[in-house]
């Protein structure tokens, strides 16, 4: 076998017709004689138009597969020197340089819609709990003077008379190869193959206008900021009163004056006096379910935390809630009075001046009352 069309292509013996078509557009854009004037490069564009159109064609291609001519048996053609037959598909030439081919016939003046997206604000216990909002949206609608057509009433689309409603007009150019004929969108008509004489005066001939809609959004408990809610059809309406596109509500939870948010879990600080965090203490809390003690035990030490288990943020997916974290945060006086600061005295010296431990010593519980009443008094 004199040539390997394969290789000529740089494609593999296994490769599928659309690895074919690929490489030989890509070498005809660089070797095109327009491009490339050099007579080797005219010589190299013979050899991957001729390798295309055998490896195009199935017929031939199996013919070459096993071994045979099939250039010499179809008649010729490219094999026997000239483009011939090699560009007995021309689209696929000019597809090469400017892009997909063109889509025959009229393109359709109904067209699907834009998808619109809002911000949708929300609190804290909206988005641990769902909620339901109604929202309002500015998008395109289906004109109610035409209907979507576009055209005016009492007056309707009419053939275009340039392409006589093909969409597409056709041109015959010389070329080395010989006259071409190319196509190219009406334009007249921009490839509607159809005109509108007399445009709709509400929408311009758009077939759509602005207008404000209300909806109701059901949002779910879970959510978090970020999250995009998809409505389905809300969106903007196509051109020529086409298609909805969708509508996606984004989630944005405004910040909460006493819990943080992480993930499904909720953490906020209580401040409590230091004869408190020896002692322990009850102290009420407002949480998303109400209000409720937080038990803080003796010797409670500044940084330590109380978790209320299933107090969080409903679980978008799955059952349950996150946790309440209570971190607690222990005040030292910075200002004492004399009783005061003479009742701290005897509490170091009964503790020896030690680091307070939590663990209360024959005498110092009581004097710890004292402290907690002086300091409770001031």
């Amino acid at each position: 076998m004199a040539t390997d069309y394969y290789s000529v292509l740089g494609v593999g013996r296994d490769a599928s017709q659309d690895q074919i078509k690929k490489a030989f557009r890509r070498l005809a854009r660089e070797l095109h004689p327009d491009v490339n004037p050099d007579p080797k490069t005219q010589e190299r564009f013979k050899e991957i138009n001729a390798a295309y159109e055998v490896l195009s064609d199935p017929q031939k291609k199996q013919v070459y597969d096993l071994g045979g001519d099939p250039l010499s048996q179809a008649g010729g053609g490219a094999g026997a020197g000239g483009f011939g037959a090699g560009f007995g598909n021309f689209s696929d030439i000019m597809d090469a340089f400017f892009g997909t081919a063109s889509q025959r016939g009229p393109r359709s003046r109904t067209r699907r819609g834009q998808d619109a997206m809002i911000r949708l604000d929300i609190e804290l216990n909206e988005a641990a709990f769902g909620t339901t909002k109604d929202i309002q949206v500015d998008t395109a609608v289906v004109c109610t003077t035409c209907s979507g057509e576009g055209a005016a009433p009492g007056t309707s689309a009419q053939t275009c008379d340039m392409c006589r409603g093909r969409g597409e007009v056709s041109q015959v150019t010389r070329s080395f190869l010989g006259q071409v004929m190319t196509s190219r969108p009406c334009p007249q008509c921009q490839g509607f193959g159809t005109v509108v004489p007399t445009p709709c005066p509400e929408c311009a001939g758009d077939g759509r206008i602005r207008s404000r809609r209300t909806l109701t959004v059901k949002i779910p408990a879970g959510v978090d900021n970020g999250t995009r809610i998809q409505l389905a059809g809300e969106g903007e309406v196509g051109p020529g009163g086409g298609p909805a596109g969708d509508l996606y509500v984004e989630i944005h939870e405004l910040p909460h004056q006493v819990f943080q948010r992480r993930g499904d879990d909720l953490h906020c600080t209580v401040t409590i006096p230091m004869t408190a965090a020896s002692l322990g203490t009850k102290c009420p809390l407002e949480t998303l379910d109400g209000v409720e003690e937080i038990d803080v035990r003796p010797g409670t030490q500044s940084g330590q935390s109380i978790p209320l288990h299933q107090r969080g943020v409903t679980h978008l997916r799955g059952g349950g809630r996150g946790d309440l974290i209570v971190h607690v945060e222990v005040q030292t006086p910075s200002k004492l009075d004399p009783e005061q600061e003479e009742l701290l005295r005897r509490l170091a010296k009964l503790r020896g001046e030690e680091r307070p431990t939590g663990q209360f010593q024959p005498g110092q519980q009581g004097l710890f009352s004292r402290l907690k009443d002086a300091f409770n008094g001031r």
